[in-house]
């Protein structure tokens, strides 16, 4: 099953109301979210080989819960220097969404308008338009260049240990 299959067939008043109870806090962002679901409805999908994987998580650090979005590859090549299959979709443009399979496990632990609702949730994160969300991917690319030609002195001087990070976020 595709992405799409589940956006062709689920209506979008059903969706609505599983994502006010699942996002409260995205109540005052309903009419963005129902925009994005009728235009992912006309959208062609573009075939990938990447699956849509959902998990629920506990954050140790924060003590929450929340539902993991993320991909895998249907044909991984073999990589010894990964440390997760796992892919970060968020930035991936919409149209691959729609061509990207469900794990047929997931259906075991979410229903269809859940399965939605986290996709939408994940797809929006970094805006509700893809241009948007293209320039905040620009942004990062150009950043993560900036740093790779950095000199070893400016990327010292210009960044921090996670460690130190946190010592400051305590103070």
């Amino acid at each position: 099953m595709k992405f799409t299959d589940l956006i062709k067939t689920n209506s979008w008043l059903s969706i609505e109301m599983v994502l006010i109870q699942l996002y409260p806090g995205e109540k005052k962002s309903v009419s963005a979210y129902e925009q994005v679901f009728n235009d992912l409805k006309l959208m062609e999908p573009v075939a990938g080989d990447v699956s849509i994987v959902l998990s629920n998580e506990n954050d140790d650090f924060d003590n929450s819960s929340y539902v993991d979005v993320s991909g895998r590859e249907n044909n991984p090549k073999e990589n010894p220097n990964e440390l997760t299959d796992s892919l970060a979709i968020e930035f991936t443009p919409w149209n691959e969404w729609l061509g990207m399979d469900i794990e047929k496990n997931i259906l075991q632990d979410f229903t269809e308008l859940e399965i939605i609702v986290h996709c939408l949730y994940e797809m929006t994160f970094m805006g509700f338009d893809e241009e948007e969300i293209q320039a905040e991917m620009d942004k990062l690319n150009s950043i993560s260049d900036e740093y790779k030609n950095m000199s070893d002195e400016e990327k010292k001087e210009n960044t921090i240990s996670l460690d130190d990070l946190f010592d400051e976020d305590e103070k």
